[in-house]
């Protein structure tokens, strides 16, 4: 895992802990989930652990061979989430179909932001009110998993809002010192 630039040491901690409940969670769901579940959860691992070579690691994965293999990983992923969407609108999953939905959009706007910053930049507001709706709308399927006591989705649900949460702070490079009322020199 890598670290915001300015992050403070507790960080890579976070985002090792956060990982490795991913996977658990990926297991969970891939031993005792349907298959969409499973299907959903792997890709979505894959997805991530995919961007966080290519984003990190001091562009190590970023170019030649290694960066042919993560886009066709990344697409091998994609299409499992088209079947386990699929999956989910067959089954009458709306909720589950609802959330991979605005995954997707909140993957795309990384997408954006790594790809063109200098874009995202000049329209930094746009981008943040897009952000702010797709991540309070998954906060809110949170509390509609919970409400409906389905429990371990709604840990699962907020768990990946933690993961990409950590994504953003590493694209954007928000200095995590700063906002723990430190001096980001430090």
């Amino acid at each position: 895992m890598t670290s915001s630039p300015s992050g403070p040491g507790w960080y890579p901690w976070l985002k090792a802990a956060v990982f490795g409940l991913l996977a658990w969670n990926t297991a969970v769901y891939v031993f005792t989930g349907t298959a969409s579940e499973a299907l959903d959860s792997v890709a979505w691992l894959t997805l991530l652990v995919a961007f966080e070579l290519e984003t990190g690691f001091r562009g190590r994965f970023a170019e030649g061979r290694a960066a042919g293999v993560l886009r066709a990983v990344r697409l091998a992923a994609a299409m499992a989430l088209v079947a386990a969407g699929i999956g989910y609108v067959r089954a009458g999953e709306w909720l589950d179909a609802s959330n991979m939905g605005l995954w997707v959009a909140v993957v795309a706007l990384l997408e954006l932001e790594v790809r063109y910053p200098a874009a995202v930049a000049a329209r930094r507001r746009q981008f943040t009110a897009v952000a702010v709706t797709l991540y309070s709308s998954l906060a809110t399927l949170v509390l509609v998993w919970a409400w409906q006591g389905e429990w371990f989705d709604a840990y699962d649900a907020a768990l990946w809002l933690v993961a990409f949460a950590t994504i953003e702070v590493d694209v954007l490079r928000i200095p995590l010192g700063a906002l723990a009322g430190r001096d980001a020199r430090t």
